[in-house]
């Protein structure tokens, strides 16, 4: 059962809110027992992370300004390491570089990761690092997904200590050009079918 997520960010402000607006004594004994414990990640997150193939990651910078940035790759690029630990390979880009330093100064991460098609959403807070690939190739080339033309600076390893799903109720479906294609590959087949049946009428009409 996952209940660190909400123990680390149910502070005292959090549960008065929920105190007035009548939600507290739910998550109380939901909680009840919660000791600080990393929410283990069990298959069902697993599967979930690596099937994702873009996530957004928040971290904070020394003035205490949140910053939130896209992660995107080819299905799996986000991949479970061991335990609760998780990886991805930090491709470049615009050589902003603001994610890697705020985590120099505080290493703590939120990653959201979306699934529209199945209204679906999985969060997560953990402690991050970055190792730089000149600093240990083999573990940055490591997470680079197999056949994918992208150049890697580094890797993020995310240490997950709590999760939670959230609810689908607001969420609205969207779907990727993968998706659509394969949903209406079978009228695409049929429709060409169709066609090549009536250039064979027609080209016999003309033939009579």
């Amino acid at each position: 059962m996952a209940q660190n997520y909400r123990h680390t960010l149910f502070d005292d402000a959090v549960k008065a809110l929920q105190e007035q607006h009548g939600s507290r004594a739910s998550y109380a004994k939901m909680d009840a027992g919660a000791d600080g414990t990393p929410d283990t990640l069990t298959p069902k997150e697993i599967a979930f992370i690596e099937e994702r193939d873009s996530f957004y990651m928040a971290s904070v910078n020394p003035e205490g300004w949140p910053y939130v940035q896209h992660r995107g790759g080819p299905a799996g690029f986000l991949k479970h390491i061991a335990g609760n630990r998780i990886g991805f390979a930090d491709f470049r880009g615009n050589k902003q570089y603001i994610s890697t330093a705020n985590l120099a100064g505080n290493d703590r991460v939120s990653l959201f990761l979306m699934d529209y098609p199945n209204k679906e959403r999985l969060k997560l807070v953990g402690h991050a690092q970055s190792v730089e690939l000149a600093d240990d190739p083999a573990a940055v080339t490591a997470l680079m997904p197999e056949g994918y033309r992208a150049t890697p600076e580094r890797a993020f390893f995310i240490d997950v200590i709590g999760w939670e799903w959230n609810c689908s109720q607001h969420i609205t479906p969207r779907f990727t050009e993968a998706e659509i294609s394969a949903a209406i590959r079978p009228m695409a087949d049929e429709l060409g079918q169709l066609r090549a049946e009536i250039a064979a009428l027609r080209a016999d009409k003309e033939d009579r």
